[in-house]
């Protein structure tokens, strides 16, 4: 059993149509904090919005209240606020950095289609407790799988970053369309005997699994309201840069977090919404592809003059 030095958050927004990979997440989540002898030093926040302003759900398959019931009994033991408000990721995650970084040392970005490795705090805590006295503001990630292009590759694990790159592989366990599970995620890592941790003030990151002391945000970095809907990852990396600087990030280069992005049961029971993959399915709805077009253009343009695009001009006919 690992005894923690410092406290942890961690967040993770659920939309309804999630609930069919949700749980992989909560059990995953579940096994790491029941490693900890002082598990009332990790805070835990899961926010499910039944809200249905963008999707609507198809009754023929699922109600709402089931989904809910669903939901209520996965999470026993951890906190839960369910919204029936439009709440984005970046809503979501600008009100968890802001709400937890009064309560705790270390803030955690969770995501439904994650999977933790076993180390997770353990790893976290020790780092955290080697360098906070000098470097306080810092950020770290864990390695990933094969990532799309070349400007990835210091976040790819060792196992992976040698790897081709093939479109549309969703067969080859390095690749990044391959949907992994927890027992091989773990295989993985435990073949590490020392771990390889990395340092680099060229920050790379995405927002599944992103490690924030709280110092960070409390020094006045966090994911701008002009950014409404996706690329708050980005923003708050822009973020950072302009109010802390190149601050360090630490990579755990040998410890693979698990990113299923492409989990077929990701969004499910979404009336009328078609496709074969998770990317196909966003895009045959009209109102997405603007929506993210218009919160990357917001996000490219947070220091320019420039003036951003709100729910109210996606939906301008």
């Amino acid at each position: 059993m690992t005894k923690l030095n410092n406290t942890f958050a961690i967040g993770c927004l659920v939309q309804w149509y999630e609930i069919e990979i949700i749980e992989e997440y909560i059990e995953s989540l579940r096994q790491v904090i029941n490693q900890i002898e002082n598990k009332e030093n990790v805070l835990v926040n899961l926010k499910l919005v039944v809200n249905q302003d963008l999707e609507k759900i198809d009754e023929s398959q699922i109600t709402m209240d089931e989904i809910i019931t669903r939901f209520e009994k996965m999470i026993d033991g951890f906190e839960l606020d369910v919204t029936e408000e439009l709440v984005t990721i970046a809503d979501y995650r600008r009100w968890f950095n802001d709400y937890y970084c009064e309560k705790v040392d270390i803030l955690m970005w969770g995501e439904t289609d994650a999977l933790l490795p076993s180390q997770t705090f353990e790893i976290l805590d020790n780092l955290h407790t080697q360098v906070k006295d000098e470097t306080p503001k810092y950020i770290t990630f864990f390695s990933v799988c094969k990532m799309w292009d070349e400007s990835w590759k210091i976040l790819e694990h060792s196992d992976f970053t040698d790897k081709p790159f093939i479109e549309n592989d969703y067969e080859n366990w390095w690749s990044l369309k391959y949907t992994m599970n927890q027992d091989e995620m773990e295989k993985i890592n435990k073949k590490v005997t020392d771990l390889d941790i990395r340092i680099t003030n060229q920050h790379k990151f995405n927002g599944c699994g992103l490690v924030i002391p709280s110092e960070v945000v409390k020094s006045g970095v966090n994911i701008p309201r002009s950014v409404f809907f996706v690329h708050e990852d980005t923003a708050f990396m822009m973020m950072i840069q302009k109010v802390l600087g190149m601050i360090p990030q630490y990579i755990v280069k040998n410890i693979l977090l698990v990113h299923n992005r492409n989990h077929p049961k990701k969004r499910m029971y979404i009336e009328g919404e078609t496709g074969g993959t998770m990317n196909e399915k966003r895009r045959s709805n009209e109102w997405y592809v603007k929506a993210n077009k218009m919160s990357e253009e917001n996000t490219y343009n947070l220091f320019n003059q420039f003036k951003t695009y709100t729910w109210k001009d996606v939906f301008n006919k």
